[in-house]
């Protein structure tokens, strides 16, 4: 099995199980390298009923995995262990590291640079014969004593209770992964979609392997799981202090910092989407040496069809294309469509993408549309061929509060389809262009401020009602996504990527 393995792909949430944004792209990833040979290790959080994968997988892969971080702490039976001191002091600087402590930049250079190796040196040994384990973490006299003064010190405000079982939620699947790292078959480089639990993943096997990791960013891990958080009603214990809830939410986010910067000190290329999010992974840690960018790219006449089979005169059918969860603010395009009801009375919204991630979010999406009498102007189409879809749109809206670079947008500059977006990733580039030359080409489409019900249904009424601007945005779309946005010259950006690290 090593030697038939070229790249072994991380993927956290993602592919071949989850349609869409990220899956998308290594779909074509894969699918267009053909002369390489894949592995997929897919990490996912609880193990669903029925795991079926939404892609085809090219043949070109010749091993799949899935592992679930439900798992990390399932049939663990308590035991009587010790754990030596050296063993505990290690685990202890994991602890702060994890906790975000011990890695400030404001640290002395060498101190950071001792933090580091010891870092280092426990993720090398974590799960081996003589390293630490995960039964040590549970049921170790040391384990608990050093829960409990770390509790003492740093995380008074919150119930001892909350704090014992975060920290076992938190190091858990720790130890899970680098059991995994321990049993993935060799490959000749890594590459992981994100940082976050597969770029953990990642740092184990950059280590104990001493093969390339890369990264690739879609959008920043760290920001997406900032916003999750604070939108997590697990968090808020009833009867707890507003203190308690924002202390454990914190908690688990200096949690995800802390696993970005690991994957950034692991990963080389560190690879953005566009040039924002290049300048946000050096803030976030990243060497600036080792980022660079690579945009997304499409099969442009992949879409001649759909592009077309447009009837005239223009749709008044708006469409967002992305899973049903609130980082897309699902809500607030309801609420566009309601008020374009007014003005544009046969006005259609329809919400294409899977509703099985956040079931509870997607009902509170249904009583939205019925709470406001929306029955017969918005429609949720789960997954569909996207090319059929676009050549029945007039527009394309996302709503999201973050993006990188949506291969959805590109896909509607194919099929002649104008786009509004929100202001935020890589979108107004998109949308406007990256540099003078694009620029020149105009606009589009729209892009708004996020939440911006008025703003957002004033530029879709402004294009759906002005055929003038609506084909000038067609127009810049068509022009800039052939120019632009090839799949060809993606391919190759990483045919290149990989040729040189398997050399190397």
């Amino acid at each position: 099995m090593a030697s038939e393995i070229d790249v072994c792909l991380l993927l956290e949430g993602t592919y071949p199980y989850v349609r869409g944004g990220v899956s998308a792209w290594v779909h074509q990833l894969v699918s267009g390298l053909p002369e390489l040979r894949f592995s997929v290790v897919f990490i996912g959080g609880q193990r669903p009923e029925h795991c079926i994968p939404r892609y085809e997988v090219p043949p070109n892969v010749v091993h799949l995995e899935a592992h679930y971080l439900e798992d990390a702490l399932r049939e663990q039976r308590p035991c009587a262990v010790d754990m030596p001191d050296r063993m505990l002091g290690e685990s202890c600087m994991l602890h702060d590291y994890f906790k975000a402590r011990g890695a400030r930049r404001s640290l002395p250079l060498r101190e950071r640079q001792v933090f580091e190796q010891l870092v280092d040196r426990m993720l090398q040994s974590s799960e081996c014969p003589t390293g630490p384990c995960l039964r040590h973490l549970l049921y170790s006299a040391g384990a608990w004593e050093l829960i409990r003064r770390s509790h003492e010190e740093s995380a008074a405000e919150l119930s001892f209770v909350d704090y014992f079982w975060t920290v076992r939620q938190m190091h858990g699947p720790i130890f899970q992964l680098a059991g995994i790292a321990s049993q993935v078959p060799e490959a000749g480089l890594y590459h992981s979609a994100s940082t976050g639990y597969a770029g953990l993943l990642g740092a184990f096997l950059q280590r104990r392997r001493r093969r390339r990791l890369i990264l690739t960013e879609h959008g920043i891990y760290t920001k997406e799981r900032r916003i999750d958080l604070n939108h997590a009603a697990w968090l808020e214990r009833p009867g707890a202090r507003m203190e308690s809830s924002q202390a454990l939410r914190g908690l688990w986010i200096r949690y995800f910092e802390s696993l970005g910067r690991l994957a950034y000190r692991s990963a080389d290329p560190i690879i953005a989407l566009y040039e924002g999010n290049r300048l946000r992974q050096v803030e976030d840690g990243a060497a600036r040496e080792r980022t660079r960018t690579i945009v997304n790219g499409i099969d442009v006449d992949g879409l001649a069809g759909a592009l077309a089979g447009r009837s005239e005169p223009i749709p008044p059918v708006v469409g967002l294309i992305g899973r049903v969860v609130p980082i897309k603010d699902i809500k607030t395009f309801i609420r566009v469509i309601e008020r374009l009801s007014r003005p544009l009375g046969d006005v259609q919204g329809w919400i294409i993408g899977g509703s099985e991630e956040e079931p509870d979010y997607a009902e509170e999406c249904q009583a939205l549309v019925r709470s406001l009498g929306l029955q017969a102007h918005v429609r949720f189409l789960g997954h569909c061929e996207v090319s059929a879809v676009l050549r029945r749109l007039g527009l394309l809206m996302l709503t999201s509060i973050s993006e990188a670079q949506p291969l959805v947008l590109l896909e509607a500059f194919a099929a002649g389809v104008p786009c509004i977006t929100t202001d935020v990733g890589g979108c107004r580039e998109q949308i406007e262009g990256r540099d003078e030359a694009d620029r020149s080409l105009g606009a589009a489409g729209r892009v708004v401020p996020f939440a911006d019900v008025e703003a957002l249904a004033g530029a879709a009424h402004e294009l759906l009602s002005d055929r003038r601007a609506w084909r000038a945005c067609q127009a810049a779309g068509l022009t800039r996504v052939r120019r632009s946005y090839g799949i060809r010259t993606m391919l190759d950006s990483y045919r290149t990527l990989y040729r040189d690290a398997l050399e190397a």
